[in-house]
């Protein structure tokens, strides 16, 4: 790092928030805000954004415009190299290449980005002296990340499935193309207004035709052929967007190891996927290769100075010796600063110093302890957030009803068996409870391991059956055997039992006399299950409690690493499985009849070490499609309720549960394929994701605490503007000025002359044609020109100018 360094980034605010500067001459020059989003083509940016609250993570991006020069590129990877030193070498730094940037670096821009021809060395300005003096053409591409690409103000730039803004200053008006679609159209509008009220101080008017009835705005097409003179021939007909997929899974996740040796760039692949935490090493740097798709870079704590200077470097020409994409995304993270989507490329991440035991229920010849942790129930409507990160939408006192698949209808329980699960069956639990005085509804469906695939087919069938008799109110969770949701276990108040084959159905005869043996896990009635394991010493645990029932008695086998509350857990889970009589076992202290029944004495995890749990995943959404007929995904990152667009199907995941979230107008094809998709998305995880994993169905409207607590400020009434009323709330149309186009055949320039009526509040003096000023101000241009100032201020004030 040069010793001026300092004096290059004294412009750098250690506020949270967003900083952008554009380079120039080799030196950062900040860009004011009111220009954030708007980037030249010909030059090359350094964004730097600071998150808000505890973690103040920071994210440090070049961006490269497609026009820029090589010398600016340059300038600018090195800028990024010591800025980072500068801030100490916490931030996560990106490459960005103009048209493939990153979703995190398109999620500060939440309007859409704007790309302008020109740059700083052709004399181009971010912010003009006079804003008004405008005419561009930007054509909006992109559904969830919306660019706006400056392109010739000709009818031939236009198509029929693409939205256009035609920007002239005081006057916007968005064209729809015929084949655009509602999304499309408000990612537009927002935009339109951004740049109204940013850029603009919110003294422009926007005005939207609609390409299929252009008849209906005549107007606004008098405007656009006065702009663009008279259509000729059909539009062209809409362009794909090509967008590569840049968040699609891919089952070719390799790690390399990095080192320049003698001077050369020495590249060693360590291992593919799935990859685990140990085998990176503080000493060394490290390539994580997403089969193209992403390039990123981990910086070893203990690696040399120079190692971790060159890093971004050596990502590039790795990037060139693959002949991937120049646009390749990457990223270069330090240790102990990974961002979220590094680590769900990991089996499992753990953070230093956190020891918790496994969430797992049974886990042969593993050592498993779950630290559990009581909440107060009265915090989780006060506090959405601890709902969220408690899995549970209230204190599961709500009303219970239980379905069994036989003869593959449905056969109501008698509250008598709730509890009780056979690994042959498959059921439907409906939950009602009340949040603001309104009924909610949670409908599980609980697969057993052993139930037939007809019986699994008709237990989604009839989930659909119920969903709709709730006219499509209740939340969908889909429940596989083992894997249960803490709400679902908080429901049977801590007597939850799972026999691991068998059927609950009368007149069927389940296995015969024997030893069975269950292991319990929980502290409490919230959290506590009963689950069948083989009859073997080797299923035998030291850190929990096992009951083994035989034909005469019940043994309560206590092992040494167990706490009170799961000894008490245990009996009263011992009292539902049998009425027989009751004998404990400690732990080294067993009978011989206990080992016979076992089949006799064999090793079993007697370790009382605890293994480290995962640490928390942070939530990723993504938006989901199928539309090309292959899964795809596109993530959202700093997900805020605004990502959920109602014409989509999303997906978030927090890693102990899957939601997919249904938008009001999400297309019927994703929203059947949705359960298949969030399936695909756990399959193909890089991490070798549990497959079993909770998959929660959660539609629009009718979002559980445990999904709205995921989003900062969750606002129910947020999707109650749609698009027609934004449009409908732009105005009349008729106010919008007049425009006089005057065209110089030898310049081949436009100049726009606005008419405003003399009530209008927003007029500008600079805009008024000559004959207009004549008869606002009682005399010429010129005339006014001579005036003294205190006069001319006197007229223009009387006139409504300003």
């Amino acid at each position: 790092m040069t010793e001026e360094s300092p004096e290059a980034f004294q412009h750098v605010s250690r506020k949270s928030g967003l900083q952008i500067w554009t380079i120039n001459n080799m030196k950062m020059v900040p860009v004011p805000d009111q220009a954030f989003g708007n980037f030249f083509e010909g030059d090359c940016y350094i964004v730097l954004y600071r998150s808000q609250g505890s973690s103040n993570s920071m994210d440090i991006h070049y961006w490269i415009g497609n026009s820029s020069s090589q010398d600016e590129q340059g300038a600018a990877a090195i800028l990024v190299t010591q800025l980072d030193e500068f801030l100490g070498g916490s931030p996560v730094q990106h490459r960005e290449v103009q048209a493939a940037e990153s979703s995190k670096f398109r999620s500060y821009f939440r309007n859409g980005l704007i790309y302008k021809k020109g740059g700083v060395d052709s004399g181009f300005r971010h912010v003009e002296s006079n804003v008004y003096k405008i005419l561009r053409l930007l054509h909006i591409k992109g559904r969830k990340h919306v660019t706006a690409t400056e392109v010739e103000v000709s009818w031939s730039s236009f198509n029929s499935g693409d939205v256009f803004l035609l920007d002239m200053g005081k006057v916007i008006v968005q064209w729809n193309g015929p084949q655009s679609n509602r999304s499309e159209k408000l990612k537009a509008m927002l935009l339109a207004q951004d740049v109204r009220d940013r850029e603009r101080g919110g003294r422009a008017q926007i005005g939207v035709v609609e390409g299929g009835d252009e008849e209906d705005s005549p107007e606004l097409m008098k405007i656009m052929r006065a702009v663009l003179g008279q259509r000729s021939g059909k539009l062209k007909e809409a362009e794909p967007d090509d967008t590569p997929d840049r968040h699609q899974q891919t089952a070719n996740i390799r790690l390399y190891n990095v080192s320049d040796e003698s001077g050369k760039l020495v590249v060693q692949e360590v291992a593919m996927q799935p990859l685990t935490q140990d085998l990176l090493h503080s000493t060394e740097c490290y390539i994580v290769d997403q089969g193209g798709l992403s390039v990123l870079v981990w910086k070893g704590k203990e690696a040399s100075i120079e190692e971790r200077r060159s890093a971004l470097g050596r990502a590039v020409g790795f990037i060139k010796a693959k002949n991937y994409s120049s646009s390749t995304n990457v990223e270069v993270m330090a240790e102990g600063g990974e961002s979220a989507m590094f680590k769900h490329l990991f089996i499992s991440w753990t953070e230093k110093g956190q020891t918790k035991g496994l969430g797992n229920v049974y886990t042969t010849g593993k050592i498993a302890k779950v630290e559990q942790v009581k909440f107060d129930v009265m915090e989780l409507h006060a506090r959405p957030e601890l709902a969220a990160q408690q899995r549970m939408v209230d204190d599961a006192s709500g009303q219970v009803q239980i379905w069994r698949i036989e003869d593959l209808e449905l056969r109501e329980l008698h509250p008598s068996s709730f509890g009780q699960f056979y690994g042959g069956d498959c059921y439907l639990v409906l939950y009602t409870y009340k949040r603001a005085s309104k009924l909610q509804y949670i409908l599980y469906m609980w697969q057993g391991r052993h139930a037939t695939q007809d019986e699994i087919t008709s237990c989604a069938y009839q989930a659909v059956a119920m969903d709709n008799k709730y006219s499509g109110v209740p939340v969908q969770v889909r429940v596989v055997m083992g894997k249960e949701p803490r709400h679902f276990l908080a429901i049977f108040k801590g007597k939850l039992i799972i026999f691991e084959g068998g059927t609950g159905r009368a007149g069927v005869t389940n296995p015969g006399p024997g030893a069975r043996l269950f292991q319990v896990r929980g502290t409490h009635e919230m959290n506590t299950r009963a689950t069948e394991v083989p009859a073997r010493s080797s299923s035998l645990n030291t850190n929990d409690v096992f009951l083994l029932k035989t034909d005469h008695t019940i043994y309560l086998w206590y092992g040494k690493g167990c706490s009170g509350d799961e000894r008490e857990m245990a009996k009263a889970v011992a009292d539902v499985l049998s009425r027989q009589d009751k004998q404990v076992v400690m732990e080294g202290q067993e009978p011989a009849e206990f080992w016979v029944a076992l089949g006799g004495k064999a090793p079993y995890a007697c370790d009382k070490r605890l293994q480290k749990e995962e640490t928390p995943h942070s939530p990723r959404l993504f938006e989901c499609s199928n539309q090309t007929g292959r899964f795809r995904m596109t993530e959202v990152e700093d997900l805020t309720q605004e990502d959920l667009d109602q014409d989509d199907v999303m997906l978030l995941d927090t890693w102990e549960e899957i939601f997919l979230w249904i938008g009001r107008s999400a297309n019927e094809y994703e929203t059947k394929e949705a359960c298949n998709s969030a399936l695909e998305y756990l399959r193909t995880h890089p991490a070798g994701r549990d497959p079993d994993t909770p998959i929660i169905s959660v539609k629009q409207g009718y979002e559980p605490l445990t999904f709205t607590g995921w989003f900062n400020a969750w606002d129910p009434q947020k999707w109650s503007s749609s698009y027609e009323e934004m449009k409908q709330n732009l105005g009349d149309v008729a106010s919008i000025s007049q425009i006089t186009v005057v065209s110089d055949s030898l310049t081949h320039s436009t100049t726009l002359y606005y008419h405003y009526d003399i009530t209008n509040t927003s007029l500008t003096f600079d805009y008024l044609s000559d004959v207009d000023l004549e008869n606002l101000l009682g005399c010429s241009r010129s005339g006014f020109q001579r005036l003294p100032r205190w006069r001319q201020n006197d007229l223009k004030k009387k006139a409504g100018l300003f």
